[in-house]
């Protein structure tokens, strides 16, 4: 159990309450290459990669550990500290550095993913070995026995998101939800707002989470 000195452990991905999606003052302009979407009032932290208009959240104030307060909402990712983590390859537990001496842990529930396909894609950024179990016990989405990927390179692929549209009436909508991450480049990108920044894993051992952390203790 946590004692006055000890935090209870939360994700650091975890959206918290009070971390809420910024008013929708979408726009679309039109250019010569195509529609673009902006925020009425961006500015250049809306765009902190490669351009994407990325989804607005607040930021609760941190502790004095670094980690963000207010009550875990489990099912959210706050997108800003997602692609944080995902681009930097930090471990979405404690934002330390993933980077393990047998290569970056990935986690997937077990029915997200077929480990048997020679390539996959993930929106879960790594974890590090001091919480690949607790990431495992902590988050629903992984039903406490994930599929482990262990890969040596996990290359940027792409996001996931919202793509926004203008209808006959030249107001704004959404036109799609995709299920699936889209990848850099996709001509539907300069009209997505994006959420979830994705990596593609193409070589990798599939491991469940006893093996996992024998073959750390092993390689220690």
């Amino acid at each position: 159990m946590p004692t006055a000195t000890e935090p209870r452990l939360i994700p650091f991905i975890t959206q918290r309450k009070g971390e809420e999606a910024a008013p929708n003052n979408l726009l679309i302009y039109r250019h010569a290459s195509g529609p673009r979407l902006y925020y009425g009032d961006e500015d250049p932290r809306d765009r902190p990669m490669r351009g994407i208009l990325w989804a607005r959240c607040g930021f609760n104030p941190t502790d004095r550990h670094g980690m963000p307060t207010g009550e875990p909402q489990w099912k959210f990712m706050h997108p800003y500290r997602q692609m944080m983590t995902m681009q930097t390859l930090r471990c979405q537990v404690c934002s330390g550095n993933a980077r393990t001496p047998l290569g970056f842990i990935f986690l997937a529930g077990p029915k997200d993913e077929d480990p048997t396909q020679p390539t996959t894609f993930t929106n879960q950024p790594p974890v590090c070995p001091t919480h690949a179990r607790a990431a495992a016990a902590l988050c629903p989405h992984l039903k406490k026995d994930p599929v482990v990927f262990l890969t040596r390179s996990a290359p940027l692929y792409g996001v996931s998101g919202v793509i926004y549209g203008l209808n006959a009436d030249n107001q704004l909508h959404v036109v799609a939800r995709p299920d699936h991450a889209l990848p850099f480049g996709h001509p539907n990108i300069p009209t997505l707002l994006a959420s979830q920044l994705i990596r593609r894993l193409s070589s990798f051992r599939v491991l469940d989470i006893r093996e996992l952390l024998r073959e750390l203790k092993l390689a220690a």
